[in-house]
């Protein structure tokens, strides 16, 4: 399988780590407000995508922030 250039990777973190978390969270908070009932599933990605199309260009954006940021904390090798 052939993999993506490197310089992909600026996009595809953030792209990944979004997905995910939104994922994860979304289901939690909508189960969580709503429960197991008729149209949990649809509830659940309504919200989904509703939060992953803020949490993705945010991260973009502070990933790059945040590295700046924390390498005036961290020692580096």
């Amino acid at each position: 399988m052939k993999k993506l250039p490197a310089r992909t990777m600026h996009f595809a973190l953030p792209l990944a780590l979004t997905s995910i978390m939104t994922f994860l969270v979304s289901g939690v908070a909508t189960l969580r407000a709503i429960g197991f009932v008729d149209g949990m599933l649809s509830r659940w990605m309504e919200s989904w995508i509703a939060s992953w199309i803020l949490a993705f260009p945010i991260m973009l954006f502070l990933m790059p922030v945040m590295r700046r940021l924390l390498l005036r904390v961290i020692e580096q090798r």
